[in-house]
Formats: structure tokens, sequence, C-alpha cells
């Protein structure tokens, strides 16, 4: 067939003829640009956007790292996208509040427990008894903890108060800043630090013990949990943990910390150590507002404790041990103060080998996204 053939045939055709003869397309009117382009080569060609089916509703590309869909973790149901947005709403809300926290009580108490441990090791100094017998158990400037603390700061106290607040405030913010680092300054970390601002906060303003404490619980190694026990005796429920995940090496290196850290605390100060175990008890909690479930009734606190061990016990291999036994530790603490709760941030990471140096594995119940 020639060239000119399609053209005589639509002619004799008319409105007749089909849209295409022999594969070539009809010619358009004079004057006016073809229907069909052919392809690239066509100075008229336009490509046409390709539109995914299964996504029709994309976000452009800058917007998908953000949103209850993506962010802090991706989301691919309604409920997980709430989960997103409750846990965002209260970091900024805990921030907000923390920032008014800390400047609360750098205006009204600023190292007000700073000045207890100050009082506690010039008691020592002066051969005066760490616990009196007639100190107020509610008072703030009272000294709740092991001897060995106090039996520490001994030196420090020698330069006076204000060397002692500056030295002591150092290495508050510093065990602060080392606690960020070992957490890892990533989106758990930061959520975390938002949602627990305001007890942190206060931690910091009134140079409370609990930050290098938590540090201490962070670090999570038996030298580093035997260690916090003798800055708060609840700390050693965090061995729970090698107990659960039957770990002999690491229970028995707990143990002999204990040990060590007490045999040398009774040698340097026996006296004090003796007078901690008569003040140990539900009387020397006093009429602190505590959280704790002892201010209800002692039962009631034994059997919530009860309660912790057997899940932390239980759940010691789960992605929850980590987490079940940094909760009983930090919760289970008399008297239960609102700061205490600094102690969950040791939750956000746990060690990857217990009783070695650990790597730090990022611990993700579905609170914190999902395990990587």
């Amino acid at each position: 067939m020639s060239p000119d053939q399609p053209d005589l045939l639509r002619k004799l055709l008319g409105d007749e003829a089909p849209p295409d003869i022999a594969g070539v397309p009809p010619s358009p009117p004079a004057g006016e640009r073809p229907l069909i382009q052919v392809g690239p080569d066509d100075p008229d060609y336009v490509p046409r956007p390709v539109v995914s089916p299964s996504a029709p509703d994309e976000p452009p590309r800058g917007l998908r790292r953000f949103g209850p869909s993506a962010w802090p973790w991706p989301a691919t149901t309604g409920l997980a996208r709430v989960r997103n947005v409750v846990i965002v709403v209260l970091a900024i809300a805990g921030a907000i509040a923390g920032l008014f926290f800390t400047w609360y009580h750098l205006t009204t108490d600023p190292l007000a427990d700073a000045r207890a441990y100050f009082d506690a090791a010039s008691r020592l100094n002066h051969g005066q008894s760490l616990y009196p017998v007639t100190a107020d158990p509610s008072a703030a400037a009272v000294y709740r903890y092991p001897p060995l603390l106090a039996v520490a700061l001994r030196p420090v106290v020698l330069l006076g108060w204000p060397a002692f607040a500056a030295i002591w405030e150092a290495i508050v913010v510093g065990s602060f800043v080392l606690l960020v680092r070992r957490l890892g300054a990533g989106v758990r970390t930061w959520l975390a630090l938002g949602i627990l601002a305001m007890p942190v906060g206060w931690c910091l303003a009134i140079g409370e013990v609990q930050v290098p404490l938590t540090l201490l619980l962070a670090i999570g190694q038996p030298w580093s949990i035997a260690l916090g026990a003798n800055l708060n005796l609840f700390t050693a429920l965090a061995a729970l943990w090698w107990i659960g995940r039957r770990d002999a090496q690491a229970t028995g290196a707990f143990v002999a910390w204990v040990i060590l850290f007490g045999l040398a605390q009774a040698i340097l100060e026996l006296n004090g150590s003796l007078a901690f175990v008569k003040a140990l008890g539900a009387d020397r909690v006093g009429t602190l507002l505590s959280a704790s479930p002892l201010a209800v009734a002692p039962l009631m606190w034994a059997l919530v404790v009860g309660l912790g061990i057997i899940a932390a016990l239980v759940s010691a291999k789960s992605r929850w041990g980590w987490l079940a036994a940094v909760t009983l530790a930090s919760l289970a603490a008399l008297p239960l103060l609102f700061f205490r709760l600094t102690g969950l941030l040791a939750a956000v990471r746990e060690p990857e080998i217990a009783g070695a140096e650990p790597g730090m594995r990022p611990l993700q119940p579905m609170l914190f996204g999902r395990r990587g």
C-alpha cells in the first residue's frame, strides 16, 4: 500500500473511516496539532505523570518524615498514630512544665539537698552522729542515705559551703551530661527527657543525688548497681534482671561488689553503718508527701513491691526485662518523692551484655517504637 492510499480510502469512506488504517494515524485538519503523539522524538511530545494506584494520596517527599504516620516512629495503624501523638504531646508539655519547675526551685530552695549532704559530712568531721535520733524525718535537710556518700564528701566539706556547693553541683550536672551521652542523643532520649523534665529539673536545681544514681543505674554493670545501692538501697532491685536471666556471672559479681563496698563502708564509718541499720523503718519516712503505697499501708507497699519483683523476674529475658527492673528499683524507694522518677531514664537503653561492658542496644517496647 502506497503512502497516499490511506488518505484516499478515508475520502471514499467519509465519516465511517476507521481512526487508524494499516497502523497509520489519521491526518489532523490543516492548522491543528496532532492528537496522537508518537513518542519522545515528536516535538509536541509531553510525558504524562505516572501515578501509583497503591499510594494515590502519598505526601510530597519532603513531608514524609513528619506527621503522626512517620514521626517519631513509623506508624501504619490508627493506634500507632495515636501513640505517636500522645508521646510527642507529653514530651512537649513535660518540657514546658520542667522549665517552670526548674525555675521555681532555683528561686525558692536552690541546692537544698546539697545542704543536707554538707551537714551530714560536717557531723562526721565533728564526731557527731550521722543519723540524730531527734532529727525530724519529715525535714528536707535530713540525711537518709547510707554513710558511704557522707564519708566520701568529708574532705570536700573542709573547703566550706560555697566551694562544696560548686563542686557538688558540678558533679550533679556532669553526671547528667554523662547520662545523656550514655543513653545516646537520639529521639527516644529526648522524648524521655521531655516527659520526665519536671523531676529532672527538680533534681538539678536542688543538687539531688538522684542524678548520679540514675547514671549508675544506666551504666547497668554489677559494680555500678552495687555502688548505687549505697546511695539508695532499693537500687539493688535492678539486679533482678540478671537473676531472672540466670546470669550467674553478673549476679555473682554484683554480690561481690556489694560485699566490697559494705566492708569499705564499715571500715571507714562503723558507727554510722550501725546507726543506719537501726534507722531503717517506716517511721523514718515521717510526714513527707510520698507517693509510695507505704504512705497508705505497709502491707499494700509490700504487696506492690512483691508483684514488681515477680514481674521483673518473669520478664527478665524479654524486651521488657530491663524496663521492669529499672521501674521497680526507682519506684520502690522510700520515701517515693516525685524526683525519684528521674531514675526511669535508665530504662531508655539496656546493657547489651550483662556483666560486661555493654555495647548499648536500644530498648524498644511499643511505648518507644519497635525493636530495630
